[in-house]
Order: structure tokens, then sequence, then C-alpha cells
């Protein structure tokens, strides 16, 4: 099987080309009370809001996705740019792949060349499952490779276990976490991959001191799904069997917003986020911020003018949904009204 940096060229290669997508986010079991009499000017709502110690003009998230990979490298320089001049944060892909190999951390070190994203919020990556091997003092290369503001530690158990080789070990990953979030410079972030983080995963996450948690929940792009595909092509007959069967598991993103929320106290919403109503409804469940990936992948590899149009294409919608709902702020649109209805709320009762 390739090495990392081939798996992600692979990865970015299958999201654009094949059917990675799933349904099952619960957004559309969530509806905003609509205000026919908002009583501001739309010009006059403000998206800005203040996260991990930083400004950003919108409440969004550029996802995790790609890195350790010459093909990257153009993919992220626009990321970077359109998360520069939006006033938004980026995060980059696992940065496993340059803590290995040297020669690969152009692809990450480009997002703060000074035609990419200098002033950006920019968060870097790394494993659970690798910071048994790194430790603080590969996290802090992370850091100090993308001059990060915020450091990612994701959870992608569920991939590694379809995938062959896998990182399967999850024993001791919450105390390194723990150490993690004492010990980093700047502030820790959790994120899943595309199955959510339950009510009491956010909770021992509060415990451990990890300053947000991103839940990426079922729904969009299925990270077993794409290692069907990459095992198909490698003739891994089980492996293909386990991605396939494990495409729709986990926890519906709008539920693992709302369940995360009640336990911790920065969640961001990602994991088939697919427009700025998806963010506008994510806040309202209480989230901080939405999260977004496979929108802004395309536009990215078609250059940086792509990429920030289509940033702003979100931030418009969001805005958007705000003066609909007579929200002149992201406070007043956390406390928006909205209707849960369908199988999202029927999961919420039991959950809770």
């Amino acid at each position: 099987m390739p090495g990392t940096s081939e798996r992600k060229d692979d990865h970015i290669r299958i999201v654009k080309e094949e059917d990675v997508e799933e349904a099952g986010t619960g957004f559309s079991d969530v509806s905003l009370v609509h205000e026919a009499l908002p009583e501001t000017h739309l010009e006059h709502v403000d998206t800005s809001t203040e996260l991990l110690g930083a400004t950003l003009d919108a409440p969004v998230f550029i996802e995790s996705m790609t890195g350790g990979h010459p093909n990257a490298t153009k993919i992220n320089r626009a990321l970077a740019y359109a998360a520069d001049e939006a006033g938004i944060a980026m995060g980059v892909g696992s940065q496993r792949a340059a803590l290995e190999d040297d020669d690969l951390r152009g692809s990450f070190e480009v997002v703060r060349d000074s035609d990419a994203g200098p002033d950006a919020f920019v968060y870097g990556n790394i494993g659970a499952a690798q910071l048994d091997e790194y430790g603080v003092e590969g996290v802090e290369e992370c850091v100090d490779m993308i001059d990060a503001d915020a450091m990612a530690v994701h959870l992608n158990f569920l991939q590694e276990a379809v995938q062959p080789a896998g990182d399967i070990d999850a024993r001791g990953c919450l105390d390194a976490i723990d150490r993690i979030a004492d010990e980093a410079s700047v502030p820790v972030i959790v994120k899943e991959t595309g199955n959510g983080i339950s009510d009491e995963t956010a909770s021992e996450l509060a415990e451990a001191g990890v300053d947000c948690v991103d839940v990426a929940g079922k729904g969009g792009t299925t990270w077993s799904g794409v290692e069907a595909y990459r095992a198909a092509a490698h003739d891994d007959r089980r492996g293909e069997k386990l991605g396939t069967l494990f495409r729709t598991w986990g926890v519906p993103t709008a539920a693992s917003t709302a369940l995360a929320s009640d336990e911790h106290p920065c969640v961001v919403a990602s994991g088939g986020v697919r427009s700025g109503i998806d963010v506008a409804k994510s806040i309202a469940l209480g989230a901080k911020a939405g999260g977004l990936a496979k929108p802004f992948l395309k536009p990215a590899a078609q250059g940086r003018d792509e990429a920030l149009e289509a940033v702003e294409d979100i931030v418009a919608e969001l805005r958007t949904a705000m003066f609909v709902t007579g929200s002149e702020d992201i406070g007043e649109l956390s406390k928006a009204r909205s209707v849960v209805t369908g199988r999202t709320r029927e999961y919420l009762q039991q959950a809770r």
C-alpha cells in the first residue's frame, strides 16, 4: 500500500472524482423561524465573532483538507489566501507526512507565503494516534511549521480501522490529549473526521482542557467510503467491504452539534455543512462556528480567486440567514428560534 504522502494524494483525487457523499446530517430537520419584520438593515448585520483568542470576520472554518504531497501546495495556497482575505479560519491537513519527510513541509508552509495567508487564522493538524510517537515536541514542530494560531488533534479511528495497516491503537489517547492541551503553546482543537462527537466525549474533552471541539459529524464526505475506493484499487476485498458497510456510521452532525454544545463551551459544527444556512443553523444549535471542506476543494484547485468567491458566497448566505431571523450579530443568532423535527428530534430526545 502507498505511504503517507501517496495516501494524501489518493484522498484528494477520490473526494473530487468519486461518490463519497452521504446524506443524514440532520440539518433538513432544523428550521430557523423566519422573522418577517427583522427591523434592521442587511448591511448592518455583523458576522464577526471572537473565537480562540482571535477575531474572525465570520464564524466559518475552512476545514482541514490536505498537505503532505506536492499536489496539495496549490490547494493550500488558495485556501489560505481565501481565509486571509475573508477573515476566517483555515486548517491544514495532517502534518504527519511532513514530520516523516522534510521535503513535504513546503505543501504546509505555503499557507504563510506573502501571496497566501500571512495574516490568516491557521491551525495545524496531527492525529491522536500519533501523539504517543511525537508528543508535545512534535506538536510544537507542527505549530512552528506554519506559525499556527491553534492546533487540531484529529480523531479518525473508524478510517484507520478500515485502512490496511491503520493506526488502530486508541489506548491512552485521552491522556495524551490532556497533556497536549496543558502544554501546547497554542489553543487545542479536537476534531472528528466524519463520525461525530457525543456529549460524553465532549465532556471528557472539556475536562481534559481542550479549548474547542469540532464535531465533524455524520453526513457529507464519508472517509470510510474514501478508504473503500482505495481498498478496491488495491484488491483489498475486506477493506472495501468494511469501508462500504460503515459509510453511514456515526452521530449526525446536527445532533452531534447540539449534544456537544451541552457539554463544551466551544463547538465547531462540521460534517456535511454545505451552505451559510447550515452555518446559521449550527450556531442556533449551540456551535460557535461552522466548518466546510468539500465545497471549497474544487474552487481551490482552480485558483485562489475561485476559492475566495466560494468563501464569500457562504458568508453572504450566512448574513442573509441572520437578516431574516432578525439577528444583527452572532450573539443574537445563537439565540434565534429554531424548530427541530423528525429523526434529529428523536435522536436528541433519546440521547439526552
